[in-house]
């Protein structure tokens, strides 16, 4: 290398969309970031394209790309989840000395990230596990960032991502370091979990309006506008606004032509399956993910509309221009109640982990993270961080005053629009588990005692009684002609 180039603050490795639109936002802030991609003819691609005219210098192979790092050197994946990542490191450790840091931003599992973590410090070397959120437009102008790991990394790489991390109002960075191990990539699988259950609201909301009231895509255009105004002002709402203005190029609306099965890549997915490990019901988000599974049997649906009848969609008293408005004031209020309680869900996930796995989390720093960048952006999480700023130990967030009041200005519009939709066939998984959550939690009793008592007659699994103190339990010999031992493990 010439003398006189200097040394790069930081290397990126993984020239995908989001790789490259990450390095061009570091350059824009004003550090020299040296690139490597596995396939090398990228590298120079790049350089001759999008990257010209920048300080970005090329690496052909890993040991050039660390050659060209300032200590510590900083060298950051943008490849895909799982092995790939492994592989990487592997490449990249022997090229190290003590002190050095691998940045993982990719969709890591936070498992993951704990292994790595206590692999890569045995050797001495920091590990940073980064969730990264804002597609590729976020990448380019100011993602939103959830970095974990190595404590001891973070001041080595704080300037730089605070620095390329979106921006709110008063200018905080939407970027702060969420704790040990895998907490960064937690937060950012819990995120993923909370867009999923938001982008399914949305679609609910949409086929009530659409099939229900009879809306056409100008209609709906200019109710997500109208919305987009008020408390559901979110990144979400406003590109749902877009889409139905969208023409095709026969000029009719183009989300019409768009077949209505859902794909994923896993993270929601991922954060249900550690919701049933944790015991945390957030029954919202599992139902998004089972409602694109839902989305999936396209071939059998379409068999079962021609064999399985139901009622007309269509809301009879929708024709009524009073009465249609007042529907998409109940829509709204739905769709904001049920946005409430998928928050809810998804922030006693995080309380759980944080217990179960020793980390430190910053409520209010989460959603100051989420506020800008990310793609659940939104103006109401300034108000998730305002309940947390009042009550650091608030245990939920339908406890807290803003959304307590908020929950009870919807709750009417809300049961009337889930009851509707029951009775005129159109499916609403989302809005409905959440408001029976929301029944369920707010019920200082539940048939569960019923539960139980099934339990101990089949399987002898014990009971605890009213009448006693709590922890200690009983077992009833139901039929008269079991004996009297109970089972040896009892789970709440």
């Amino acid at each position: 290398m010439e003398n006189n180039t200097p040394l790069g603050d930081i290397g990126l490795i993984g020239l995908a969309v989001m790789g490259q639109n990450l390095v061009l936002n570091m350059n824009d802030h004003g550090y020299t970031v040296v690139v490597y991609n596995r396939t090398t003819s990228k590298v120079d691609e790049f350089l001759a394209n999008e990257a010209k005219g920048t300080n970005v210098q090329g690496a052909h192979s890993i040991q050039e790309l660390v050659a060209k790092l300032k200590r510590p050197r900083r060298v950051m994946m943008l490849v895909k989840a799982g092995q790939p990542v492994d592989d990487f490191i592997a490449q990249i450790t022997p090229h190290l000395e003590p002190g050095d840091i691998i940045i993982d931003g990719g969709n890591s599992l936070f498992d993951d990230t704990n292994r790595r973590q206590r692999e890569l410090e045995a050797k001495g070397l920091l590990f940073i596990g980064t969730g990264v959120s804002g597609g590729e437009e976020g990448a380019r102008r100011g993602p939103s960032i959830m970095p974990g790991g190595s404590p001891a990394a973070w001041p080595h790489v704080k300037d730089i991502f605070q620095s390329i991390s979106a921006k709110v109002e008063n200018g905080s960075p939407c970027c702060d370091w969420v704790g040990e191990e895998g907490a960064g990539h937690y937060v950012k699988m819990v995120h993923n979990g909370i867009e999923y259950g938001d982008m399914q609201l949305i679609c609910e909301a949409y086929n009530i309006l659409k099939n229900g009231l009879g809306l056409n895509e100008q209609e709906l255009h200019d109710v997500f506008a109208e919305w987009n105004k008020g408390d559901l002002d979110s990144y979400l709402i406003e590109i749902s606004r877009d889409i139905f203005a969208k023409k095709d190029t026969d000029g009719t609306p183009l989300v019409n032509k768009i077949l209505d099965t859902a794909g994923q890549k896993g993270t929601g997915k991922w954060t249900v399956i550690n919701s049933l490990d944790m015991g945390v019901p957030i029954t919202l988000m599992a139902e998004a993910v089972y409602a694109r599974c839902v989305s999936a049997l396209k071939e059998e649906r379409v068999k079962a509309a021609r064999k399985l009848k139901g009622p007309n969609p269509a809301i009879p008293s929708a024709r009524n221009a009073k009465r249609r408005a007042a529907l998409i004031e109940e829509v709204r209020q739905a769709l904001y109640a049920s946005k409430i309680i998928s928050y809810a869900q998804g922030y006693m996930l995080m309380r759980a982990a944080a217990a179960e796995y020793g980390w430190k989390l910053n409520w209010g720093g989460i959603a100051l993270m989420w506020r800008g960048g990310c793609i659940i952006r939104s103006r109401f999480l300034g108000k998730i961080k305002d309940a947390f700023d009042k009550k650091p130990k608030l245990t939920n967030l339908l406890l807290d005053d803003y959304f307590k009041g908020e929950i009870k200005k919807s709750q009417k519009g809300w049961r009337n629009i889930v009851a509707i939709a029951a009775k005129r066939g159109i499916p609403v998984p989302a809005f409905s588990t959440a408001l029976s959550f929301f029944d369920s939690y707010r019920s200082a009793v539940l048939p569960a005692n019923l539960l139980q008592a099934q339990r101990d007659y089949f399987g002898a699994h014990t009971y605890e009684r009213v009448d006693k103190p709590r922890g200690e339990f009983f077992h009833t010999n139901w039929t008269g002609q079991g004996g009297t031992t109970a089972s040896t493990t009892y789970t709440v």
